[in-house]
């Protein structure tokens, strides 16, 4: 319990207004439901939301201590009350998130709070499976990231060890990362292998592909394949067995067929015609294949995992 006293500077002020003031971290929503269970009290005894406080007032907070913290980009996640996540699997040790197209996986300069591992973070805080007093230094922490306007599944470990494993595992290629595709026209041939290197330009956070090695290029692997073709539109399977940035939006439009709605390596007026201002992209499946031990996740050995839905699978095949 924490009590602050109201000096003269503070009176006059709705209870709830002064909340937001002096207890930033947390939600205004929240703070109302305190008030009501009696967990915010003033002078010992319940009081409105409304009511207007008074210099010399003692109000008794029965709150958590984490939402007294000076707010930083480390416990923003508390100001989040109900947590946004379609969550496709999740036991003691993992879950695997299907992050909408739209939504940042961290904190960029657009966006600090709703991002996908402060949901994350929230959600496990809420359920108390996490408790960040009692940690020294683990933070739950996402495992694999994709891009903003990119669909699709994303592993979350729950603990250091799980952390460690995933880690070491997407490392060593021990995951089959799976993604479905809209491009433009129909890739010849329908089913293929592209090898080549990828250097990217932080300054337009675009990369260059190129079909030998350059200084600081990278190697990238991408195996494809058409399932349907539609309207001069082609859905792509793709599997990546290098994960570099772009690699897929910027292999496809190397050969000539960008995606669906790729605002910067794709084609305007064939987006702006079909309406789309982002990449019809999704990674859609995932499997652990582990060939090696995986420690306390070698429940998952085998075990795959499909995205419930892919909206623009949907919207343009049906």
């Amino acid at each position: 319990m924490r009590e602050l006293t109201i000096q003269k500077n503070d009176a006059d002020q709705r209870l709830d207004r002064f909340l937001g003031k002096a207890v930033p971290l947390l939600p205004a929503s929240l703070a109302q439901k305190y008030i009501r269970l009696k967990r915010i009290k003033v002078n010992d005894a319940r009081a409105e939301r409304d009511c207007r406080l008074r210099e010399g007032d003692k109000l008794q907070l029965y709150i958590n201590d984490e939402f007294f913290e000076t707010p930083s980009e480390e416990n923003v996640y508390l100001t989040i009350v109900n947590p946004r996540l379609h969550i496709i699997y999740e036991d003691e040790n993992i879950m695997l998130l299907d992050k909408p197209a739209g939504m940042v996986v961290h904190a960029d300069e657009g966006e600090k709070v709703n991002t996908l591992v402060n949901h994350l973070l929230a959600y496990l805080y809420q359920k108390r499976e996490w408790k960040p007093r009692e940690e020294n230094a683990f933070t739950p922490a996402l495992c694999n990231r994709i891009d903003r306007n990119t669909g699709g599944i994303v592993i979350a470990a729950k603990n250091a060890e799980a952390l460690r494993v995933l880690n070491e595992k997407i490392r060593e290629r021990e995951l089959s990362k799976f993604y479905l595709c809209i491009c433009l026209g129909r890739p010849e041939p329908p089913k293929g292998r592209i090898e080549c290197f990828l250097r990217k330009d932080s300054k337009t956070n675009t990369v260059r592909v190129y079909h030998h090695p350059v200084p600081d290029g990278r190697s990238a692997v991408t195996l494809y394949e058409t399932l349907e073709t539609r309207d001069r539109l082609s859905l792509i399977e793709v599997e990546l067995l290098t994960g570099r940035t772009h690699q897929i939006r910027a292999s496809f439009a190397d050969m000539g067929h960008p995606l669906l709605g790729d605002g910067k390596y794709g084609v305007g007026s064939v987006n702006r015609r079909y309406g789309e201002t982002q990449q019809a992209l999704y990674s859609y499946r995932l499997r652990f294949d582990f060939p090696t031990d995986a420690g306390i996740l070698n429940y998952l050995r085998g075990r795959e995992f499909i995205a419930d839905e892919v909206p623009f699978r949907r919207k343009y095949f049906g």
